[in-house]
């Protein structure tokens, strides 16, 4: 699928007034290096949306007050403006988006075994993210092998493809940016390989990185591995 390049508006801080809110316009509100906005911006570059989505950058260290005020009580992002109306939370937002909007299909066909896999998956996600998290403040090693393990068994249920139902979806967009980030981060700072004695892992990040649609949303690997440092690791 022909990817369009698009330049990324700066991000909007306390002094920024805000865009014209509620005129029509479908709007994305991110911040370009969370990993939760990550899934929404994958899913709307996936399907084609970059006209139809508006990207709508907030400086989260410096979030202006309009933000919360008007916009998305919870002061968080992503959220998406659409319709009148402004909905968040990253799961709900892919779905949102797959259900909302046209573009390639991002959930398995008439499937009942993948379509339930897909949905156990999505489920255990924020287990996965949860654990990996809290582990960075605790035996981080153990639990990036319980989860990578957890991965690797679950790319093996389909055969037919590289992703986590076969072909990709919805569910490999759910986890995809805290792999990316936790890939990087481990790395670097516990020299642990995410992909060592998982092939089925490493094919999936190397099918992965070939799909522009994702690409296009990955942070500068130095720039996370100086977040989670100082979010995460207190020297």
């Amino acid at each position: 699928m022909a990817y369009k390049h698009e330049e990324l508006p700066p991000p909007l801080d306390s002094t920024s007034s805000p865009p014209p809110l509620f005129d029509g316009t479908t709007r994305l509100y991110v911040n370009y290096t969370c990993p939760f906005v990550q899934r929404v911006w994958i899913t709307r570059n996936y399907k084609g949306l970059q006209d139809k989505i508006k990207l709508v950058g907030i400086d989260l260290e410096n979030r202006p007050a309009w933000y919360k005020e008007k916009v998305y009580p919870g002061n968080k992002v992503p959220s998406l403006e659409h319709n009148g109306k402004v909905i968040g939370e990253s799961l709900d937002l892919i779905k949102y988006l797959e259900s909302n909007f046209e573009g390639p299909s991002l959930v398995p066909s008439d499937d009942p075994e993948r379509k339930k896999f897909g949905e156990e998956l999505l489920t255990y996600v924020d287990t996965f993210v949860g654990s990996l998290y809290r582990s960075l403040k605790g035996d981080t090693v153990k639990a990036a092998d319980e989860q990578f393990d957890y991965l690797e068994n679950a790319l093996k249920k389909f055969d037919d493809g590289p992703y986590l139902l076969g072909q990709f979806s919805l569910v490999d967009i759910a986890y995809i940016p805290f792999v990316e980030k936790f890939q990087v981060f481990l790395s670097d700072v516990f020299k642990y390989d995410i992909t060592a004695g998982r092939p089925k892992l490493a094919a999936f990040l190397e099918e992965i990185n070939k799909i522009e649609a994702y690409k296009v949303t990955k942070a500068d690997p130095k720039e996370i591995v100086a977040e989670y440092k100082k979010k995460f690791l207190i020297m």
